[in-house]
């Protein structure tokens, strides 16, 4: 850390989420902005002199006449999570990076990769890491009326409760790659504002040309479906066994394999009672 720190530092802010206290720092001020505009959704500005966890960037403005491609890098705590000539590959990073910290070490909330919508005053979920198609069903369904929560993270409050966590959605073209961040009111969709309880798991992957046709699993199974997406199972197992069956205490639990995501939009609203 003290290698780090006598890097040269010339700006940097504190901020809290979800209970975590998380620093940033940069060797120019003119990134920073672009830093604060990835932190997770609810972060809050703060005055934090000891934090939980510390970034340090090191960045270019990325001035277009500029005839010098620095390296940029990105350093949590003492590891090094990235290291790009362009930019904007640190920004991602960055923002893949601190979401993860946040939902790994929140004290009382319990993240699961997961897409949320909302539809009845009740929650549904779409458990599934990257790329598992959780996005393009979440997209169908906020199309058809359903309101977004989010589209990586079920955010469970004690009693179980989904809270919103409104990022941007990451569409990805039809060869897999991102293609870009969508915010869900540019394709007409309300944005929750309150927890709800969770009224369907829905535990699907992609097949092509499969038929829609999920059989209803208990919920014991439907932890063990949730658990295994579960950010926090090995660092707090006690919070995440206590949380996940309260979630899931009023839920039906549906997995099967999936065809084409609007195919099955119909399917899931008429499950949610």
């Amino acid at each position: 850390m003290d290698k780090i720190d006598r890097l040269g530092w010339a700006d940097g802010m504190s901020f809290t989420s979800y209970g975590v206290r998380v620093g940033v720092r940069v060797n120019d001020s003119a990134i920073l902005s672009d830093l604060i505009a990835r932190l997770p959704p609810g972060s809050k500005p703060a005055t934090f002199t000891v934090v939980d966890h510390l970034y340090s960037i090191i960045g270019s403005s990325g001035k277009r006449d500029s005839k010098v491609r620095r390296l940029n890098l990105g350093y949590w705590n003492l590891l090094r999570f990235a290291r790009a000539r362009d930019f904007n590959d640190v920004l991602d990073a960055f923002e893949s990076h601190v979401q993860l910290t946040v939902a790994e070490h929140a004290p009382r909330r319990v993240f699961v990769h997961a897409g949320v919508v909302g539809w009845k005053d009740r929650a549904i979920l779409i458990p599934g890491l990257s790329q598992s198609g959780k996005t393009t069903l979440v997209d169908q369904l906020i199309r058809a009326g359903a309101t977004y929560y989010s589209d990586e993270y079920a955010v469970l409050d004690g009693r179980g409760r989904v809270h919103p966590y409104p990022r941007a959605l990451g569409m990805r073209s039809a060869n897999g790659s991102e293609a870009k961040k969508v915010r869900a009111e540019e394709i007409g969709a309300i944005v929750g504002s309150k927890p709800l309880r969770v009224g369907l798991v829905v535990s699907t992957s992609y097949k092509d040309g499969a038929r829609w046709r999920p059989r209803q699993i208990t919920h014991g199974m439907g932890v063990l479906e949730l658990m295994s997406n579960t950010v926090s199972a090995r660092s707090q197992p006690e919070l995440v066994l206590a949380v996940l069956p309260a979630a899931l205490e009023s839920a039906r639990i549906l997995k099967g394999v999936r065809g084409e995501a609007r195919d099955i939009v119909e399917s899931i609203l008429a499950n949610v009672t």
